[in-house]
């Protein structure tokens, strides 16, 4: 019996949560996000991964694809901001605007997000992007 894409997502939040190596974790995402092709979390997760591996190039596809399929979802544009810093692209300020519009909204995206760029830099440190963007978002 195979696992359904939900579960095998819900798999890798927890391992992801108990600190599994990331190069580890990607491989599963990217089979969630094959099981789940319209899944924007699943899409935002493997990102999120390319990221933390310093793959900017994928990570920059992967974000743009979940950002399609969930436009209004914060940490996706976060995803996609930082690729653009990863791999020296153009484009950054229209997201950073769209997050920000949102986190004046809802306090609880905004304390999500804080959560989730905070996570970024214990795992990985000295990370000048994602350390560029918290400061648009939390400094300005």
């Amino acid at each position: 019996m195979t696992q359904s894409a939900e579960s095998l997502f819900d798999q890798g939040i927890a391992r992801y949560k108990a600190g599994d190596p990331v190069a580890e974790l990607i491989p599963l995402f990217k089979e969630v996000c094959d099981r789940a092709p319209k899944s924007s979390a699943a899409f935002t997760c493997l990102a999120w991964l390319y990221l933390l591996e310093g793959k900017g190039s994928l990570a920059f596809k992967t974000a743009q694809r979940a950002v399609k399929l969930n436009p209004q979802d914060p940490q996706s544009r976060i995803n996609l901001a930082i690729a653009y810093l990863e791999t020296g692209k153009k484009g950054v300020r229209d997201h950073i605007e769209l997050v920000t519009q949102v986190m004046m909204v809802s306090e609880e995206l905004r304390q999500e997000v804080r959560e989730n760029l905070e996570d970024g830099l214990r795992r990985r440190p000295d990370w000048k992007s994602l350390e560029r963007v918290r400061t648009w978002l939390f400094d300005s």
